[in-house]
């Protein structure tokens, strides 16, 4: 019965050896995977085009200055070189 008992204990101690040994084995693989996976969104990234946001109508931009003057939220002054930096004068 002590051999049959040594022989369980032997068989777990190894079993779970070589279980930590395959699970540092699939961590360090799900890491270069991850490495991987990053750098080739870096890479995506850099190569992506760069969208721009449509430039502003100056007409548009008047009309919404004139709304915001007529609201109360800009002063005469304000409206006034607002307005004078959306012509570009």
């Amino acid at each position: 019965m002590g051999m049959r008992r040594r022989s369980r204990r032997r068989g777990l101690l190894v079993g779970a050896a070589a279980g930590a040994a395959v699970g540092h084995h699939v961590a360090r693989k799900n890491a270069e995977q991850d490495a991987a996976a990053d750098q080739e969104a870096d890479a995506y990234e850099d190569q992506a085009p760069q969208y721009a946001p449509p430039p502003v109508d100056p007409a548009d931009e008047l009309e919404h200055l004139a709304q915001l003057h007529t609201s109360g939220v800009l002063t005469d002054e304000e409206f006034t070189a607002a307005k004078a930096k959306t012509l570009g004068t």
